[in-house]
């Protein structure tokens, strides 16, 4: 049985990762620096792993609720 949680959960997580993929939180960090790299790819990887992170503690964290079976 899921939580009564976990979709009103998983909606917190899908506006999260829209949030963090949305074009004003990304193009700061697409400016280069002055080695000419830009922080993109990093702020990208760390913002994807987040998220999966995230989804997964919250799948991992619904079967402790369920009590033993």
């Amino acid at each position: 049985m899921k939580t009564p949680r976990l979709g009103e959960r998983l909606v917190a997580l899908i506006v999260l990762a829209v949030l963090l993929f949305s074009p004003p939180l990304i193009l700061p960090f697409d400016r280069a620096t002055n080695g000419g790299l830009s922080w993109l790819p990093l702020y990208l990887f760390l913002a994807w792993g987040v998220v999966i992170a995230l989804a997964a503690w919250l799948m991992e964290h619904r079967h402790d609720d369920q009590g033993g079976a």
